[in-house]
């Protein structure tokens, strides 16, 4: 069942969500709303998807980058990204910290900002503490494409769009961006930019 993705405006995207406690992770309820929240990004598409994006203030977030979404990079912006497929999973109740290793900027967007990306600046290297669909205590380290969308995603657990973070002279609508600015590097955007 696909579910509303909720759009920028909606109070419930700007509220710290709250955490999910052992006995609604092993629910019904919470386990067929991940299946939902998969069916949802996988439809959008995109690589995740938290629950305030569909209405709901709970630390949970589902991810998956799939192969086929890296069709469209070359070879070099997939290493300049350092992005590779990631298999699907859950993060519940994730607890952020980011690794000395710099920042990166790159173009993001989000399924409750349609149709806009901006350049956003992100910690190169984290490791989450969270628990899995089963409850299971998982630590998670991550670099590159990944740990901007671990970063992304815990953002929406606490009331945070990238448009909090963004370089506001780089927002643009998609097709500006598909138009202007997908093959060129994010010095050059920027410059563009001024």
């Amino acid at each position: 069942m696909r579910l509303k993705i909720v759009s920028v405006g909606e109070a419930v995207l700007r509220q710290p969500a709250r955490p999910v406690t052992a006995a609604e992770i092993r629910s019904t309820e919470i386990q067929q709303l991940i299946q939902h929240m998969r069916e949802t990004v996988n439809d959008a598409p995109g690589v995740g998807l938290a629950a305030p994006q569909v209405g709901l203030p709970l630390q949970l977030a589902v991810i998956e980058d799939k192969q086929e979404y890296l069709a469209g990079l070359t070879a070099e912006q997939i290493a300049e990204r350092e992005r590779q497929p990631l298999p699907f999973h859950v993060i519940i109740n994730p607890v952020l910290h980011p690794q000395p290793a710099g920042e990166v900027e790159f173009f993001e967007g989000c399924l409750s900002v349609p149709g806009f990306t901006a350049i956003v600046a992100r910690s190169r290297r984290v490791r989450v503490l969270c628990q899995d669909e089963t409850g299971t205590p998982r630590i998670i380290e991550a670099s590159g494409w990944y740990a901007r969308i671990l970063q992304h995603e815990i953002d929406h657990l606490r009331g945070t769009l990238y448009l909090d973070r963004m370089q506001s002279r780089t927002f643009c609508s998609l097709d500006i961006y598909a138009r202007l600015w997908k093959n060129k590097t994010t010095a050059e955007v920027k410059a563009g930019l001024g």
